[in-house]
């Protein structure tokens, strides 16, 4: 059906997005910062890893649209090491869950892996860190040295390595609700831990796991300790013109604000399920 400009036939809408998966999980023992979760938009921020805003999906009232928010990465411990986050989902719309970050774990050492945004690579002069994915996220930072992890990549930019811990990478701030999100987590480092979510990786106030609802990744823990911040579970906005009502469906937990500027906003925090107009 060909749309016109200023012309929306009934029985269609037309929905902007933001959907932003989880984060990995941070690495122990000098472990590298989880990578973000990928960030794809159609807001003037853009998408992850410096692209270009993408269209809005153009939808059938009366039919049912999958959404599916991702859970955060469980944070490096030996055995099992980081883990990835999950992906979410909109229509047709998957946004990557973050790299888990890089970690010693009892069969050897876990590299950063690759996700939405990468996960930073471990430290005791490991290299490999996870790469990002095109229009969501960018690459975990390396590592320099023995005793530094790098930090976890984010949608503005790479994971970084520095003398106490690697940075991790920058977030974007969403145009439909103004909250930053999908940072990466800082690396541990020989003396101290990574904060998450963007947080400097020489912070020594101890790791920290991504914050609900961000995609952010979890920051790396300092030089022989076991267990790291957890990923940030990620999230879902609609954004669609105020003069259709949203059904929000079983398994699915969202909510709506108040009209604005002639358009709703609806927030989808956990679960999977179907939205419908």
């Amino acid at each position: 059906m060909q749309i016109f400009a200023g012309v929306t036939p009934a029985g269609v809408i037309v929905v902007d997005y933001v959907v932003v998966a989880g984060g990995g999980g941070g690495g122990d023992d000098r472990g590298g910062g989880g990578g973000a979760g990928g960030y794809r938009s159609t807001g003037s921020e853009g998408s992850g890893r410096g692209g270009a805003a993408e269209s809005a999906l153009t939808l059938a009232t009366g039919t049912n649209y999958t959404v599916t928010v991702g859970g955060g990465g469980a944070s490096g411990s030996s055995p099992t090491g980081s883990t990835n986050g999950s992906d979410s989902v909109f229509s047709t719309i998957t946004s990557i869950g973050g790299g888990g970050g890089g970690t010693s774990i009892t069969s050897g050492t876990q590299d950063g892996a690759n996700g939405g945004s990468g996960g930073g690579s471990r430290g005791n002069q490991r290299t490999v860190a996870g790469l990002g994915t095109t229009g969501q996220g960018y690459d975990g930072g390396t590592t320099v040295g023995v005793s530094v992890g790098g930090g976890g990549g984010g949608a503005g930019s790479n994971g970084a390595t520095g003398a106490g811990g690697g940075n991790g990478g920058s977030g974007l701030t969403a145009q439909f609700d103004s909250v930053a999100r999908a940072g990466g987590g800082g690396g541990g480092a020989q003396n101290s831990t990574g904060t998450a979510g963007g947080g400097n990786g020489s912070s020594s106030s101890g790791y920290t796991s991504g914050t609900v609802n961000t995609g952010g990744g979890g920051g790396g823990s300092g030089n022989g300790i076991t267990g790291a911040g957890a990923g940030g579970s990620g999230v879902v906005l609609l954004r669609y013109p105020d003069s259709f009502t949203i059904t929000i469906g079983a398994g699915l937990t969202g909510s709506t604000g108040a009209p604005a500027g002639g358009f709703k906003l609806t927030t989808i925090t956990a679960g999977t399920g179907n939205v419908s107009w």
